[in-house]
């Protein structure tokens, strides 16, 4: 089974808003305004101006590669599988961390009506809703976006209510004076109110179940960032407005007491919901992206495979249900305050690692690197925001960071004891594929970018190479004949497929440029096509093992593979396919025993469907 494409724009919009809208909003003002007072506005704007270099090279990294798991697989990509196994690993910790802490953060809004509730009560509570939003997740990623859609937009009404209500109660004396504790206070408070935005970019996580990625991406994503932060400020100036300096150093919940302020006990009360819609929205938004991450480096090798299993609705079950687990654990056990930090600090080098992925894959000139948006202002906007977050990664203090080096270290021993032989093994696929391929990388990145179109599981590029096989020209010499007169016959067939001459592609089949490239029984022939969208296959088995050239062995199987240039892409997913087709152990002898043509399409198809691939037989033939 594999992951439903079942989100559109609103959903996109409602993910990432409903990931960010939460403590930030709701707590963290008070806290913000004991350290700067009013001028904690200026903060919060400067903050959401420091998120935005991050919000814009993701978008650009989604829409070249829209694949699950977020920041795993764009690190992965860009700068290698070691610094792949460590962001995935801190993606789902810091995630896991930051959604346990919404989840327990609904218990602030409890003690407001029952305050003598025990945390032990509110832990229970809190697992509760862990394990609902997990029902959730497992029932399907669809019903969990409407889900999350439905609590967004009645979030977004609500707080709509309350800056109505609230601006005919601001009081334009609250602000003064503005910038009590200087300049230097306000630019720390930006820091500290930061990771209110670090939610933003969650859906990154999801993007291989986006519709249209390409575009709803980019555009969700922003438009959440723009509007969310819009709503933050406005709030922000409502709650500054109508409430006085006591009530910020006496009260974690500032928006419900200006709630009641305004509108009495009803205005509590709407406004105690409008928190808890919050919390649950990231809540359910944590535990969607965070378990896409374990699935994702499953996927590649790095985690145990069983992580990649995908329910008949969709979804990935055992890392939600692991994941959900893991929050639950966290709940019960550990102490937060410190673990916070750690995780903030943690989310912090994976926004730095995003905007370094930006400026490698761009450098590294790979024409498969093709992002249909692109981050303006590159590579400046990347550059200082590398050195803006590296300045807020040492102002979390030394103990954070001593446990995000530790955390490094145990990610590196599972790399080297777990992935490391697995990665080596694809290197190996790799090495056969573009040597078929008649493509020379340049680096450590090329043969990166080669792994990840290698991993992928992209289930249209599936059903087009089944239905190219369907189709595709299958000659069955029965006799032996030259190689000159199989490759007229698959000019002939070809030149009407592709609308060009036969004698042109005769010739280009016959060019020492096409070397075929044999597979212990199989040859394999590339043909570039000019021309845009062009991608066809030919088949040849010879019973009595047609000459392929003269300098090479006899062989019972051609495979003749003619492609336009931006068809790059699938060519390269198809070469896959084909060698782990032609290494199968059973492959030659099921090929020679088919008694028709249809029989060796049916082999053809069938070994593709097994999917069976001798690792080691591939590592001895590079």
């Amino acid at each position: 089974m594999t992951l439903k494409k079942d989100l559109g724009l609103l959903e996109v919009f409602c993910i990432s808003s409903g990931a960010m809208i939460s403590s930030g909003l709701f707590i963290l003002i008070a806290l913000a305004y004991v350290k700067t007072g009013p001028s904690l506005i200026i903060s919060y704007a400067i903050a959401s101006l420091l998120v935005l270099p991050t919000v814009l090279s993701k978008s650009e990294l989604v829409t070249a590669l829209p694949r699950t798991g977020g920041d795993f697989v764009f690190t992965d990509r860009g700068m290698g599988p070691i610094a792949g196994t460590l962001a995935g690993l801190a993606a789902w910790f810091s995630l896991a961390f930051k959604t346990a802490f919404a989840l327990l953060g609904m218990g602030i809004f409890i003690t407001l009506f029952n305050p003598d509730i025990s945390d032990m009560n509110i832990k229970i509570i809190a697992v509760a809703c862990c394990l609902f939003f997990m029902v959730i997740n497992l029932w399907g990623v669809k019903i969990t976006a409407q889900f999350q859609s439905i609590m967004v937009l009645a979030l977004f009404v609500l707080l709509g209510v309350y800056v109505v209500a609230g601006s005919f109660f601001v009081k334009h004396e609250h602000f003064y004076p503005f910038m009590p504790n200087g300049f230097g206070a306000m630019l720390s408070t930006a820091g500290f109110v930061f990771i209110a935005f670090a939610g933003m970019t969650k859906i990154a996580s999801v993007a291989g179940e986006v519709k249209n990625p390409q575009r709803n991406l980019p555009l969700g994503v922003i438009l959440s960032w723009a509007l969310v932060s819009c709503l933050y400020l406005i709030v922000i100036y409502i709650t500054v407005g109508i409430l006085k300096k006591p009530v910020f150093e006496q009260s974690l919940l500032p928006v419900s007491v200006g709630g009641s302020l305004i509108m009495g006990n009803c205005g509590l009360v709407i406004m105690s919901f409008a928190g808890l819609l919050a919390f649950i929205t990231t809540g359910n938004a944590g535990i969607l992206a965070a378990s896409r991450t374990p699935m994702a480096m499953s996927k590649a090798g790095l985690l145990p495979l069983y992580f990649n299993s995908v329910s008949r609705r969709g979804t990935p079950w055992i890392a939600i249900i692991f994941t959900s687990l893991f929050m639950i654990t966290i709940m019960l056990c550990i102490d937060f305050e410190l673990f916070v930090k750690t995780a903030s600090t943690l989310k912090l080098i994976l926004f730095t690692i995003s905007n370094l992925s930006v400026i490698f894959l761009r450098r590294g000139k790979s024409r498969f690197y093709k992002p249909t948006f692109k981050s303006p202002f590159y590579p400046w906007i990347q550059i200082a925001a590398v050195i803006t977050y590296t300045f807020l990664i040492i102002d979390m203090g030394l103990v954070p960071i001593l446990i995000t080096f530790a955390f490094a270290l145990c990610g590196m021993v599972w790399y080297f004891f777990y992935a490391h032989l697995k990665v080596v093994r694809e290197y190996k696929i790799l090495r056969v594929i573009k040597k078929i391929a008649n493509l020379r990388s340049k680096g450590y990145m090329f043969d990166e970018e080669f792994r990840e179109v290698f991993v992928a599981r992209d289930c249209q590029g599936e059903a087009r190479f089944q239905e190219k096989i369907k189709e595709c020209l299958f000659l069955d010499i029965k006799s032996h004949e030259k190689s000159r007169g199989i490759y007229r016959k698959i000019a002939a067939d070809l030149s009407e497929r592709l609308n060009i001459e036969a004698e042109l592609l005769y010739n280009q089949i016959l060019s020492k440029k096409n070397s075929p490239s044999i597979l212990g029984s199989t040859a394999v022939i590339f043909l570039h096509i000019r021309g845009s969208n062009l991608f066809e296959i030919a088949l040849v088995r010879s019973q009595e093992e047609a000459v392929v050239r003269d300098e090479f062995p006899s062989i019972p199987a051609t495979i003749v593979i003619a492609a336009s240039f931006d068809q790059a892409n699938f060519y390269i997913r198809a070469l896959k396919w084909i060698v782990q087709i032609t290494r199968n152990v059973d492959f030659e002898k099921k090929w020679m025993k088919a008694k028709n043509i249809k029989a060796l399409r049916k082999v053809f198809l069938d070994v593709w469907r097994e999917r069976r691939m001798d690792y080691k037989e591939v590592c001895e033939l590079t």
